[in-house]
């Protein structure tokens, strides 16, 4: 068995769409990002590239690849799944949480476990997505960005 943990923000801006976990949230702000800039995805993305040895998402997925422009990150996930079973692992458990003051996050998490247990081709019980605010504290707490965390353990497959 092992561990990963990934970490990911974003800066909040206009005339951007807010996408969360592959969801498509209604807000006034999205993050800035040269792909979709999902955070929570990037964050599920580095554990799982960090516990298998293999780099972060910029060296699979650099943000100077104009191939990347745009693209969803749930599609970047399905890549980083096939990437983490040609190295003979398959997911154990994922544990993330969003850093968000706001929207509320509590709408569209069932939805976010959804997409990343497809993505990933695991059974949504190994999936769990938690949100949380900072109580008005930091960049996230005034509503600059948004982060996001996720550890995530993985086992060797035969």
């Amino acid at each position: 068995m092992r561990v990963g943990y990934g970490y990911d923000v974003h800066r909040l801006v206009e005339n951007r769409r807010l996408i969360i976990g592959g969801v498509d949230i209604p807000f006034e702000k999205g993050l800035l990002g040269h792909s979709d800039a999902d955070v929570l995805i990037h964050a599920v993305m580095d554990s799982l590239l960090g516990a298998c040895a293999l780099g972060d998402i910029g060296k699979h997925f650099p943000d100077t690849d104009d191939e990347y422009k745009g693209i969803s990150s749930i599609e970047l996930l399905k890549k980083t799944a096939v990437l983490i079973k040609e190295k003979n692992y398959g997911v154990v458990n994922i544990d993330a949480t969003i850093i968000a003051q706001k929207p509320k996050m509590r709408p569209y998490i069932d939805k976010m476990r959804e997409n990343i247990a497809f993505a990933l081709n695991i059974e949504i019980d190994r999936v769990n997505v938690k949100a949380t605010t900072e109580e008005g504290l930091g960049f996230t707490g005034e509503g600059f960005g948004i982060a996001a965390n996720c550890v995530c353990m993985v086992e060797k497959i035969n």
